[in-house]
């Protein structure tokens, strides 16, 4: 489990969350809710569609672009449970939550040779 280095709020624009991506060179940020909670995970495939920037996208906070949401796996959950539910939903990174719902890691798949 890796600790979750980028993190943003649900109501930052998908502009900015562009350009946050574009500067650290990640593929992904963890998206919090108002509360801290975790709302999901926002990629580099989810923001495509707004490449071409536009009012809309300035606009545009992430909560309102599609991200993977709920549920996510948690600290007690076995390793292969979590594997298994990863690959069933094409997941390469998954958010893990304490019994709050507030991010404590991420998940990763290792890569197939």
């Amino acid at each position: 489990m890796a600790h979750p280095d980028l993190q943003i709020g649900d109501d930052v624009t998908v502009d900015a969350a562009i350009d946050i991506l574009r500067s650290s060179g990640a593929d992904h940020l963890l998206v919090r809710d108002d509360e801290g909670r975790c709302a999901g995970l926002l990629t580099r495939q989810h923001l495509a569609p707004f490449q071409f920037r536009s009012w809309y996208t300035e606009r545009t906070p992430v909560r309102n672009a599609l991200l993977d949401g709920a549920p996510f796996a948690t600290a007690d959950m076995p390793a292969a449970t979590a594997a298994a539910a990863m690959r069933s939903r094409g997941l390469a990174t998954w958010p893990v939550v304490d019994h709050d719902g507030h991010a404590i890691g991420l998940l990763r798949l290792p890569s197939r040779p």
